[in-house]
């Protein structure tokens, strides 16, 4: 058994008691029509900020502020409003004591919280990741995009015709579901690969994600980059495949194969002329350290596969691959108005991507040429946050050990990973709690004579039994490694929701994902989704230009 000492980060953010100065709706609208920079962020929980947010808000939850905030906002005197619920204020003055003791230095809280938005006429928006989906929308509208319904595709698949399925997803989407015969192209490598997967120009390619929106993009793609072959959506994608009541496939793995320097080349023609129409800017590699500056955020991702770039990839680029980058923008770009510049190994996934991004208004580079030179850094970059607080920690023996000696009210354990995780395998008998409401889970349970705090790795439990040992007296203590580590040890797990001290407010369930979605709740997002352009109209923030 370890011991350290105290938590300063907490120490300091809890010292910070003066209040925040407030931007009201029209405020913050204005600074969006202005195109300055500013991240308007939702500390509530993933579920709550789906079902109602500003078009332009960001989820931030309390819970990973340490462990999200620098990666996300990484310049410190960012202007950022910070909103809850209401205009109580509670859990937006709890966000800014975390953010000031990280650094950030121009906090503001939204006047009066969602409630104030929605007062002042604000729009607001359903689900998550919601200014692509409404951007894909405005695209399907504005261009006409081609589109098959599931029943049509599948008569071609049936009928042996002359088709070919590109699944635009993530490859572990992909493997969850996906149309039979389909190939995992994802979305920023479809201009790239498409040739060398439907080299006869008559075969009909379609594309499919699980809604809507990245069928949308990556049809449109390929109509943009001027394919010779006939491109079409799967209408709705494998939503609508199901709601046909038709099989999906399960487990597939069939990816595309690599590509010649002809293929690439024609590639590279194409998708330069796609960046040159919707006003990509270039920038050499050696003039990168222009764009630097004291005043202005830039983002910069390697739109790659993951695999690439752990192989290599330039100091200081995050992994974002393309065709991810355009579906979450709000995601791994949360400060509105910021600067983005991509690179790639082939001109073409830069391009593609930068094209999409400047139709949605933001200032986009490509490092220009592309090449793999100074592609010096390998993996993946270790987490940007604080160093956790230090904390008394135990090994998984000894938590082993105290378990089988414990009476009923002796050891609890509490487990801070996301819900999700919680759910596939915890430790037996351990309650699953959200850590921005510790406070309500620690209550909701008798009082024990030990805590045991985990998580996946002890990271997160780390910070949670930091915020614990200030509401109560109880010793504390945090399984050091975490439930890996107890697994890893030999010890069993066990499923399913058996003990929930706090509601499983982290995770919004999407209804495109997996393969359990009621028919209702699929058909529900569909029709949503139908309703974004007029949205985007009513709250007129959006700055797309579609080209």
């Amino acid at each position: 058994m370890s011991h350290t000492g105290t938590n300063a980060n907490a120490a300091q953010a809890s010292q910070n008691t003066s209040p925040l100065p407030s931007l009201d709706y029209a405020a913050v609208r204005a600074s969006l029509l202005a195109g300055e920079e500013i991240a308007l962020i939702d500390v509530r929980g993933e579920d709550p900020f789906a079902q109602s947010h500003p078009l332009w808000a960001a989820n931030f939850p309390l819970s990973r502020l340490e462990l999200d905030a620098w990666s996300r906002i990484p310049r410190r005197d960012t202007k950022i409003v910070i909103y809850g619920e209401d205009a109580s204020g509670d859990l937006s003055a709890r966000a800014a004591a975390v953010l000031h003791s990280l650094g950030y230095t121009k906090l503001h809280q939204l006047t009066g919280g969602l409630a104030g938005w929605i007062a002042a006429g604000g729009e607001v928006f359903r689900d998550v990741n919601v200014p692509s989906k409404s951007f894909g929308e405005l695209v399907e509208e504005t261009r006409h995009t081609p589109s098959l319904s599931a029943q049509e595709v599948k008569q071609l698949i049936d009928d042996r015709a002359n088709v070919v399925v590109l699944d635009a997803r993530r490859f572990d989407e992909y493997q969850t579901m996906s149309i039979p015969g389909a190939t995992s192209v994802p979305g920023a490598e479809l201009v790239l690969r498409v040739r060398a997967l439907a080299p006869d120009p008559t075969t009909q390619v379609i594309v499919n994600c699980a809604g809507r929106t990245r069928s949308i993009i990556g049809t449109q793609s390929l109509v943009n980059a001027g394919i010779p072959n006939p491109v079409a959506a799967l209408r709705n994608g494998t939503i609508g495949w199901k709601l046909a009541g038709q099989q999906l496939a399960h487990g597939a793995d069939s990816r595309a194969p690599g590509i010649d320097a002809e293929t690439r080349q024609s590639a590279q023609a194409d998708a330069r002329r796609v960046a040159d129409r919707a006003g990509v800017w270039r920038i050499a590699r050696n003039a990168l350290s222009t764009l630097v500056q004291p005043d202005r955020t830039l983002y910069r991702f390697d739109v790659r596969t993951p695999e690439e770039y752990a192989a290599g990839h330039l100091p200081g680029f995050a992994n974002a691959p393309g065709g991810q980058l355009v579906q979450e923008t709000d995601h791994v770009a949360p400060v509105r108005g910021a600067r983005i510049v991509l690179a790639d190994d082939d001109g073409v996934r830069a391009d593609m991507s930068a094209s999409w991004l400047a139709q949605m208004g933001w200032e986009v580079y490509v490092l220009d040429p592309a090449s793999t030179d100074g592609f010096t850094e390998t993996g993946h970059p270790d987490l940007n946050a604080p160093p956790p607080p230090a904390v008394n920690t135990i090994t998984a023996s000894e938590l082993g050990e105290w378990l089988h000696q414990a009476g009923a009210d002796d050891v609890q354990v509490l487990d801070v990973t996301p819900s999700a995780n919680y759910v596939k395998g915890h430790i037996p008998g351990a309650w699953f709690a959200v850590r921005a409401e510790l406070a309500q889970a620690l209550q909701s349970r008798p009082r024990p004579r030990r805590y045991v705090f985990t998580c996946g790795t002890s990271l997160l439990a780390r910070f949670a039994a930091a915020d614990a040992a200030r509401l109560t007296d109880v010793p504390i203590y945090v399984l050091d490694g975490g439930t890996r580590t107890w697994a890893a040890a030999g010890n069993a797990l066990e499923a399913g929701e058996t003990g929930l001290a706090s509601a499983r407010t982290d995770r919004y369930r999407r209804p495109y994902e997996g393969t359990d979605a009621p028919a209702q709740a699929m058909q529900a997002y569909l029709d949503w989704e139908f309703g974004l352009v007029a949205q985007l109209g009513r709250d007129g923030t959006h700055g797309f230009r579609v080209v």
